[in-house]
């Protein structure tokens, strides 16, 4: 196969051998998505040559989605206009990544050649009691790898109901299937961990009550299986939550659970994420400005040295320099100290992997909010424009909130620049609410 070109060889690698394969894939996957495309054999045959021409936008998306990486590991040239979405990695385990259209099966390990590689047998969609192996497990645990790339990429909006189809998935193998004591821990364990991610997904779909609910499940299952890596995910969400809320004191106290669990773990990355969640909930209580402060600080140290202790979780890998600069610049924010917070949230967009589409629509949008409150009225009227490109590829309710903050400071300035940024969000707003 070395001949292949690499849409050729995933492809292969997937099974889709036959153009029929490939096509009736694609159009479940663009299905799933709700994206009005077709493809036609003609069009498959020209995206299997050594210079494959650039999709466009809407398949893009498709392709996306199906392969679990961006395009352009698949030897196309793009993003076309209208994508913003950068770089993804190829899963670690080839051939095993699930993607939407899996995610929606319903009946019990419905594995589709788009799914799972051949040696792969599915599980009974009867419902009736199965042998569940380790080739299950890692399928299974796949999808949840497939839903952090998505999530990455697009925020919660659009990918929540895909992992709560997943978790729903895993919960009936748990409850049908036949296996070992070390395989239904790990089942259990998993189940736990999707539970977390769809409370995430909710919560930055901005859905606080189904997160709240999710995340009490995912506790539960932490609990029954007293694993802390699982608790520190858990408390480190919850405290983002509550500080979100206007519980800061709640955060606080959440932080230092999972800290209290983080250190005992030993991973520098996992402690510096406890660590900056500490500084966003003493941010927001009055008179913990210098606490905050030495958090934020002691959570940059942390990170400068992840080399020296135990690896993080994968689910870690958004944490870096990035996500430490956006936190100084949310800590000068809440102080009110804007000109210092523009600094800090211009560095932390300049840093952020293109891979985080919906955080770098989040990035964008409170650097144009932070400059417009500093008074850099024009400058920030031209990141809130800006902005619209990466909108249109992210779902995500809070996005969406910092979006309509922006156009009310915009809305509010008696300026030229801030009246024509004002009109083009809102009239963006309204032309995405009627689609």
């Amino acid at each position: 196969m070395t001949d292949l070109t690499p849409f050729q060889r995933e492809c292969a690698a997937h099974g889709w051998l036959r153009p029929a394969d490939f096509l009736q894939a694609f159009e479940a996957t663009a299905d799933i998505l709700g994206e009005a495309v077709t493809l036609t054999s003609r069009q498959f045959h020209r995206w299997r040559q050594p210079l494959p021409p650039t999709p466009r936008a809407r398949a893009w998306r498709v392709l996306h989605a199906l392969f679990g990486v961006c395009p352009t590991e698949l030897g196309f040239a793009g993003p076309p206009p209208g994508v913003t979405v950068g770089r993804a990695q190829l899963p670690a385990q080839r051939g095993t990544s699930v993607d939407r259209r899996a995610f929606l099966n319903d009946s019990i390990g419905v594995a589709t050649a788009a799914a799972m590689p051949a040696h792969v047998r599915p599980l009974s969609p009867t419902g009736r009691s199965q042998s569940v192996g380790t080739s299950h497990l890692l399928e299974l645990r796949e999808g949840l790898r497939a839903l952090l790339q998505l999530d990455n990429a697009y925020g919660g909006g659009d990918v929540r109901s895909l992992a709560v189809r997943h978790l729903r998935r895993v919960r009936r193998v748990i409850n049908t299937g036949q296996y070992p004591e070390t395989i239904g821990r790990q089942l259990q364990l998993l189940s736990g961990e999707i539970a977390e991610h769809c409370a995430w997904l909710y919560y930055d779909a901005d859905d606080q009550e189904a997160a709240r609910r999710y995340w009490g499940e995912a506790l539960t299952t932490a609990t029954m299986l007293r694993d802390a890596n699982l608790e520190v995910l858990i408390f480190s969400g919850m405290s983002l939550q509550a500080s979100h809320e206007g519980r800061p004191r709640d955060g606080l106290d959440l932080a230092c659970a999972a800290q209290e669990r983080a250190t005992a773990l030993g991973s520098p990355i996992l402690q510096s994420i406890i660590a900056s969640r500490e500084a966003r909930a003493l941010s927001l209580m009055p008179g913990e400005e210098k606490a905050a402060n030495r958090r934020l600080a002691h959570a940059m140290h942390l990170i400068d040295r992840a080399h020296t202790g135990r690896p993080s979780p994968e689910w870690a890998a958004f944490h870096g320099h990035a996500e430490l600069d956006y936190s100084q610049g949310m800590l000068y924010t809440e102080l009110g100290h804007h000109r210092a917070a523009t600094q800090f949230l211009r560095a932390a967009l300049d840093h952020q992997d293109r891979t985080y589409g919906r955080n770098r629509a989040l990035y964008r949008l409170t650097l144009a909010k932070g400059l417009v409150q500093a008074g850099d009225v024009d400058e920030g009227a031209a990141h809130a424009v800006e902005s619209i490109e990466h909108l249109e590829e992210v779902e995500s309710g809070r996005v969406t909130r910092t979006l309509n903050q922006v156009t009310g400071l915009l809305h509010a300035v008696d300026s030229p620049a801030a009246r024509q940024a004002a009109e083009e969000l809102i009239e963006y707003a309204c032309a995405r609410g009627a689609a």
